[in-house]
């Protein structure tokens, strides 16, 4: 299982009326999440771009159980559970405000894609490489 932390600051015009953050914004947090996951190993999307794979998100999925608000500094942890087999990579989040209360749980399956083919494919193998020391395998 391979975990990774990011913190934000909830910005004015991610909050609707109410002071809360709105719903639709968790999507790019999650985002936040994933690429500095990915970054933190050593990559970003534009090197797997690069290296001709893309990775669309083909489903989300949210529950919110407490609401962030303006200027809140939220943690954003990251979680790749599985080591992908497949075309198919799926990332786990949880947001955190600063008293470590969980606000919002969420998870994001998205595929590699030949950017050539537009066909799916299997994760580059460097990032195999990279991720596989955290899930027992060499």
């Amino acid at each position: 299982m391979y975990e990774h932390f990011t913190t934000v600051r909830v910005r004015y015009a991610e909050t609707d009326q109410m002071d809360i953050v709105y719903y639709g914004n968790y999507a790019q947090y999650f985002e936040v999440g994933r690429a500095e996951c990915i970054r933190a190993l050593g990559f970003t999307y534009k090197k797997m771009e690069e290296m001709g794979v893309r990775m669309p998100v083909v489903a989300m999925e949210a529950k919110f159980l407490r609401p962030a608000h303006y200027d809140d500094l939220i943690t954003i942890k990251t979680v790749l559970r599985t080591l992908p087999s497949s075309h198919e990579i799926c990332f786990e989040h949880e947001v955190y405000n600063e008293k470590k209360k969980l606000l919002t749980t969420g998870k994001v399956t998205l595929y590699f894609i030949d950017n050539l083919t537009n066909k799916r494919t299997r994760m580059p193998a460097d990032l195999l490489a990279t991720f596989a020391p955290y899930f027992g395998n060499k």
